[in-house]
């Protein structure tokens, strides 16, 4: 059911037009003036103003397109749509049009039909437009309001993300593994202009080099083995939107370069192309959760793609760094997951005070991803209205405990010291991941699929990080069982 605005000065049409939209069901009020339509159109919301170009005011005859300016400046979304009974009018009939008149409708003895089929056209249009619009709440929501944080480092980020997120700039954002850097992307998109958009998000060191290129670049039918049609690429996908490059640094030198002509000038070639396939406008968020700077150094990262990516950058801090947000964390977490487990009917459980204790006291190496799937487990074997306990909580290790001096000292060996910080911290994550792996194939007992579940990864992804380390499931040896 639409609302309707009939503006007629013959009172007869307005009359006509009211009994036969009325018949379809629709709520109909008549002017028969272009002060009182004003009127009208001031005291409630109208989704069609059908208008008679030509008006009787209190200044003498009027045009209906003065109500149109009315109109738009009062309720801009509202559908215009004038009436003429003189075809010969074509310049005002422009005119009408220019200024944002939707449609013209010349009177004839087909004039009810007409309208008839621009109200169901209507009736479609705003369909589709308040589902799109509940949709995009939902995503809003979703992206933006899972995005917390009352710590002041997390204000900080908040209001990083209002201030750049309607500029065009390029941002690069840092972070351990866990922290959200997506989520900041995202947050970033739904409150720019391009909201409506794609977001296309791409982690760049789960590809090999040539299936990088290609999925970044699209192909053309035949241009490798495989290629049976045309695929378009992300770039030309996100086109009007927002590219989120993750792991930026594990991206190959090769298709950085690529990468840095697309920012320069926005023109993108399909792999298997001679010529240049189209031109695209796309904002970049990158993000890693190594030190560019020292990337750059160690010649992992293009230094000129590196400054045209960091023109805003920002860091998230780890969960350790901002341990006041871990309550809201766990409780938001805790409520969401037992909606979606266990239904809204179910009384939630909640934290005891011991719980709470204990969660604030974990170093939390995962960082919010680990927090998140540590509070899902936990829902899956709690009961309607529980008190959780610590013992409840899959925390890893001791209920409690936290880094001490002791065990941080235990991380300083001869390779890194008196190395700066960000050396030092790449070199003792280097020297974890080779360790982690080497138990990972282990527990595993070789078998690298099993291997890529228990660390929560795909193949691709281990299969990198091995090769990254000079590490192969042959030269590992596997322990008994």
């Amino acid at each position: 059911m639409l609302t309707l605005l009939v503006v007629d000065d013959e009172r007869s049409i307005c009359e006509m037009l009211e009994v036969a939209l009325r018949g379809r069901g629709h709520q109909v009020e008549i002017a028969t003036s272009e002060a009182e339509g004003r009127h009208k159109l001031e005291g409630r919301l109208f989704d069609v103003i059908i208008c008679d170009i030509n008006l009787r005011g209190v200044r003498g005859d009027v045009s209906g397109i003065e109500l149109l300016a009315s109109a738009r400046e009062i309720s801009p979304d509202v559908l215009f749509v004038l009436m003429t009974g003189n075809e010969q009018l074509g310049e005002t009939i422009i005119r009408a049009l220019n200024l944002g008149a939707d449609r013209y409708i010349v009177k004839s003895d087909k004039l009810v039909e007409e309208l008839e089929q621009v109200v169901r056209r209507t009736e479609d249009y705003l369909r589709v437009r308040r589902e799109r619009d509940v949709l995009r709440r939902e995503v809003r929501r979703l992206s933006v309001d899972n995005f917390i944080g009352q710590s002041t480092a997390m204000r900080a980020i908040f209001e990083m993300v209002a201030a750049v997120a309607d500029t065009p700039s390029t941002i690069l954002i840092t972070g351990e593994s866990g922290t959200g850097k997506e989520l900041v992307a995202r947050a970033i998109h739904m409150h720019s202009g391009r909201a409506d958009e794609s977001f296309v998000s791409i982690n760049c060191g789960a590809f090999p080099e040539t299936l990088l290129e290609s999925e970044l670049f699209g192909y053309l039918k035949g241009a490798f083995t495989g290629a049976e049609q045309n695929k378009v690429g992300l770039f030309q996908a996100a086109n009007g939107g927002t590219l989120f490059l993750d792991e930026l640094i594990e991206m190959p030198k090769s298709v950085q370069a690529k990468l840095l002509r697309v920012i320069q000038d926005g023109v993108v070639r399909r792999v298997g192309s001679s010529t240049t396939s189209s031109v695209v406008n796309v904002r970049f968020i990158s993000a890693s959760n190594r030190d560019p700077e020292q990337a750059v150094k160690d010649g992992a990262l293009r230094e000129d793609l590196y400054y045209r990516l960091r023109v805003v950058p920002i860091h998230v801090p780890s969960l350790r760094e901002r341990r006041e947000d871990v309550t809201l964390l766990a409780s938001h977490f805790l409520q969401y997951y037992w909606r979606r487990h266990r239904g809204a009917d179910a009384a939630a459980p909640r934290f005891s005070d011991t719980a709470v204790a204990a969660l604030c006291s974990r170093p939390w190496q995962g960082n919010v991803r680990e927090l998140q799937n540590a509070i899902e487990h936990a829902v899956v074997m709690l009961e309607p209205g529980q008190e959780i306990q610590p013992d409840d909580i899959p925390l890893g290790g001791e209920p409690g405990t936290v880094v001490q001096a002791d065990d941080a000292a235990s991380f300083i060996t001869k390779d890194v010291v008196g190395q700066s910080y960000h050396v030092a911290r790449d070199r003792v994550i280097a020297s974890f991941e080779r360790r982690y792996l080497t138990w990972l194939v282990n527990r595993a007992g070789g078998n690298m699929s099993k291997a890529a579940r228990l660390a929560g990864v795909d193949r691709t992804t281990l299969y990198r990080l091995m090769e990254r380390h000079g590490l192969q499931r042959e030269t590992i040896t596997v322990m008994p069982q």
